[in-house]
């Protein structure tokens, strides 16, 4: 089956057109600032074509047209018919407490994620825009979506409950939810299958490390707790996110700075983490850099960084009641040895020892043959698996 795989943002498409019996990505591409002048639609192909197209594209609906238009060009494209498209799977931020799998899209489907739009204000709208558009230029096209938030739905009270009035949970549902599940889902299970072993015996730790972190602690393939919460705000240091925080700071800083919700939400969000603590970049390859010229900042915010992953990785060994496996994936993840070796430190008390040649080799298994625990480096990949889930549901419904 091809399916056509969609994660729209406010003002961007990245797309793949996979195969999914073969497990073969046909094309990739991004259209990129839809809505403001210089939009781009850049696009590879599987035998290495590749193309990158200016244009007036004024909304999600211009956007996906464009993107056919690609896929069907004699020129660069991977289609003779759009109806060789036989499904789109779209990535969906958050499901809430209503999905805790991927579903066929239908109107009521639509209807709930618009009453979920106050859980994920800034992921929600395009992800039902992107919907709504492809609804519009390809009608008999069945459409799936895929949640960030559903693999965690396996996580126990304790761990997704906040230390609120329990009424505020069960009046605005504020819990920990989760981000990042496709990508969590596939490294452990490709960690189990690389060690030969059924993840329903195994206990893992997985970290993706991009722009974005998160970290999952999954016992018997099961999510049990993650580090993102009611948004993807908690948790890790990351690339513009502050993480972890001690509330009354929020309030403390509107007190003397006199920022409004929205001032302060964009602080955190938007100019802190790496990029506020270094005051360089939210890049990590750009604080790599620093560090090479003893920047003193950029050696505050990696360090913050690796603690972060350190402390998670242990607290998640000690509620799972011990480790089989640790998994790195995410642009920093799967490209940064340095960082692999930080975080793995000192970590021999509870079995975790790292191979340096295998670590600087970018091998997938970088612990030593005698390590209790398996550490990995994994590429990730949400798309397939947005795909895979795709195909499962259509195929269902066609029998």
């Amino acid at each position: 089956m091809k399916v056509l795989v969609l994660n729209c943002g406010s003002s961007s498409i990245k797309y793949q057109l996979i195969e999914t019996e073969k497990k073969f990505e046909l094309a990739k591409g991004v259209v990129e600032r839809i809505g403001m002048a210089g939009a781009v639609l850049s696009q590879k192909r599987y035998d290495g074509d590749s193309l990158k197209i200016a244009g007036e594209i004024l909304d999600h609906s211009m956007a996906i047209e464009y993107v056919l238009a690609v896929l069907l060009s004699k020129t660069h494209g991977v289609i003779s018919f759009k109806e060789e498209i036989e499904a789109v799977g779209h990535r969906v931020v958050h499901g809430g407490e209503t999905f805790s799998d991927s579903i066929l899209i239908t109107d009521e489907v639509i209807n709930v994620l618009r009453e979920n739009i106050e859980l994920a204000p800034l992921h929600n709208p395009p992800n039902i825009k992107g919907i709504q558009a492809v609804k519009r230029i390809l009608p008999d096209i069945p459409q799936c979506a895929v949640f960030d938030t559903a693999f965690h739905s396996s996580m126990p009270n304790k761990a997704f409950l906040y230390g609120l009035p329990y009424d505020l949970y069960k009046k605005y549902k504020i819990r920990r939810y989760g981000f990042h599940g496709p990508s969590h889902w596939y490294v452990s299970n490709k960690a189990a299958e690389l060690m030969g072993k059924d993840i329903s015996e195994l206990k893992i730790v997985t970290a993706h490390l991009g722009n974005g972190c998160s970290m999952a602690a999954i016992k018997n393939g099961k999510s049990v707790d993650t580090t993102m919460g009611f948004t993807p705000l908690e948790g890790l240091l990351m690339g513009t996110r502050s993480g972890d925080i001690d509330p009354s700071i929020i309030t403390f800083l509107m007190g003397k700075e006199g920022l409004t919700l929205y001032e302060v939400n964009t602080l955190l969000n938007k100019h802190s983490g790496l990029m506020g603590v270094s005051g360089i970049s939210s890049d990590m390859r750009e604080i790599l850099s620093a560090l090479e010229e003893d920047n003193k900042k950029a050696q505050f915010a990696f360090d913050i960084f690796c603690y972060r992953i350190k402390k998670y990785l242990g607290s998640y060994s000690a509620a799972m009641g011990g480790l089989d496996a640790f998994v790195f994936t995410g642009g920093i993840g799967e490209n940064s040895a340095k960082i692999r070796k930080e975080v793995c430190t000192d970590l021999e008390f509870i079995g975790i020892e790292i191979d340096e040649e295998r670590n600087n080799t970018k091998n997938k298994i970088i612990s030593t043959e005698s390590s209790r625990v398996k550490v990995f480096c994994l590429p990730t990949n949400e798309e397939l698996v947005i795909a895979t889930d795709t195909e499962k549901i259509i195929s269902n419904i066609i029998k």
